[in-house]
């Protein structure tokens, strides 16, 4: 029942100006900040591994602002789900086409990390082009479902579940769909190694590189930027990477990592904060959580 007030309500929302949305998602986002104790804690666990030079009032006030676009990206999202085309167009710039064209006729990866507006990039590019991109499953069916439509609603594009692996987005990538790609979270130890993530051991998926030497494809980063005020977004797609895949995977997950940083420290209230981004540990060394 309070999941299908709660699509109601973003149903509702989603008519209202960005301007006026914006700051209701802020003050959404301090009241979990408030209420949300766990995830408030993980979040500020996760800023005292990765900026130990902040002190604490500065990490808590990090955290803050970090709930508060989150609570903007969670409210907006009704945008995503049942906004017109032109309305998203209209809020969402889309920036870096060409540097898909100068890789058109191979196989795509586009490479996504968990900043909160890449749910609203990749409706964006949606329509323009099809992609192709792996979900995770969410415990309440009903939101899950919702999800799905809502991602799914625009042109041919290919959403797999993680139990389906990573053969059919092979597949689709040879077939011209570019690959939606978040590698960035802690998904345990298969297929992982430890790389620094701001100088901390971080479980990373080895995935980037593998399916780059697997399928040829290039890897274009897009990153998503929230704009202040309800100025709307700005989806960023970026030049293809030279020398990847380079030497080893190691080499490659760790510049895959450096990269994230470099994108993160730019904007760091816009990162994904709210994950147990340090989980999985080396043998013998305890969760931080």
């Amino acid at each position: 029942m309070l999941t299908r007030l709660a699509l109601a309500l973003m149903w509702l929302l989603h008519f209202l100006p960005l301007s006026w949305l914006a700051p209701l998602g802020s003050v959404f986002g301090r009241l979990l900040f408030v209420l949300a104790i766990d995830r408030r804690r993980i979040t500020l666990t996760n800023l005292r591994l990765c900026f130990p030079d902040l002190s604490e009032d500065e990490r808590a006030a990090l955290a803050c602002r970090h709930f508060e676009v989150f609570g903007r990206s969670f409210l907006e999202r009704g945008l995503l789900w049942w906004a017109s085309p032109a309305r998203l167009r209209r809020l969402v710039r889309l920036e870096g086409l060409a540097h898909l064209d100068a890789v058109a006729g191979r196989p795509v990866i586009l490479l996504v990390p968990h900043f909160v507006g890449l749910d609203i990039g990749g409706t964006r590019v949606m329509l323009e082009f099809d992609i192709v991109s792996i979900y995770a499953n969410q415990k309440n069916l009903l939101f899950n479902a919702a999800l799905l439509k809502g991602r799914s609603r625009f042109g041919g594009s290919l959403l797999l579940s993680r139990q389906e692996g990573t053969r059919k987005a092979i597949k689709a990538m040879r077939a011209g769909k570019p690959f939606y790609y978040l590698p960035d979270m802690d998904y345990g130890e298969r297929d992982t190694i430890f790389v620094p993530f701001f100088g901390v051991p971080a479980a990373t998926i080895t995935g980037l590189s593998r399916l780059a030497r697997i399928s040829g494809a290039a890897v274009l980063p897009v990153i998503t930027r929230m704009l202040p005020g309800g100025a709307g977004y700005v989806v960023e797609i970026g030049a293809p990477w030279a020398d990847f895949p380079g030497a080893t995977i190691e080499a490659d997950t760790r510049r895959m990592n450096a990269f994230i940083e470099d994108e993160v420290r730019s904007m760091p209230e816009q990162y994904f904060w709210l994950h147990k981004r340090f989980k999985t540990r080396p043998p013998g060394e305890k969760s931080p959580y």
